[in-house]
């Protein structure tokens, strides 16, 4: 039977401290660079590219934008996911796996035929 998707085998572990910080950034530039993008591309048919040319100013736009939407987002993701040991023990004992113990069936009846 497949494991659901999201669900770990017992003993694993989530994504390190910096394997979130990668993440958060990668968001937050994937972010940062379509928003410079839209903002930059508007600032150049409103203002005109000015000296650099189009495409400079452009990529100026979407890397300022990237570099601080990455900055910015890695480390609030870094600190929202942060926890203390004893909330992440106590989440994990809430959500372990059930023991499931083998009940030893008794008869209703012992030796002489009567009732327990």
């Amino acid at each position: 039977m497949p494991v659901p998707v999201g669900s770990m085998p017992q003993g694993a572990r989530g994504p390190s401290t910096l394997d979130k910080l990668k993440m958060g950034g990668m968001m937050g530039g994937s972010v940062g660079l379509i928003i410079g993008f839209i903002f930059g591309f508007t600032n150049i048919v409103r203002f005109g590219p000015g000296p650099n040319g189009m495409l400079r100013t452009l990529g100026q736009y979407m890397m300022g934008s990237a570099a601080t939407f990455g900055f910015f987002m890695a480390i609030g993701t870094t600190i929202r996911t942060e926890s203390s040991p004893i909330a992440t023990k106590a989440f994990a004992r809430i959500n372990r796996t059930p023991t499931i113990l083998h009940r030893h069936h008794q008869s209703l009846r012992d030796s002489r035929g009567e009732r327990n």
